[in-house]
């Protein structure tokens, strides 16, 4: 059985923006998660994520991390971070959590 979608999510909340010190889910740069079961009981997971901005430079580190948050679950196989820029990122995809660690309202 796959591993659910929501762990692979928990697991990322690990993976904090360096200049933002909020984490990853929460400021909405994780698009889609996408769980393949493989034939030796493993899951492969693919992430589509963003930045913040296009010209982030903090992007290679956040990938990174994000690549060894989620290899670090048991269950889990091959992991593939696509850094995609559509749709482009804006603050109204922060959860209420994020805003209010950054005084947003």
């Amino acid at each position: 059985m796959p591993i659910a979608e929501d762990k692979v999510r928990e697991s990322l909340k690990q993976v904090i923006d360096p200049e933002l010190f909020v984490n990853i889910v929460d400021l909405g740069l994780v698009y889609e998660v996408t769980i393949t079961e493989t034939a030796e009981g493993k899951s492969d997971v693919a992430v589509d994520m963003t930045m913040t901005s296009p010209a982030c430079p903090a992007a290679p580190q956040i990938l990174s991390q994000s690549k060894d948050a989620i290899a670090g679950i048991e269950e889990v196989g091959e992991v593939d971070i696509k850094l995609v820029m559509e749709p482009a990122w804006s603050p109204e995809r922060m959860t209420e959590d994020a805003r209010d660690q950054l005084g947003i309202f």
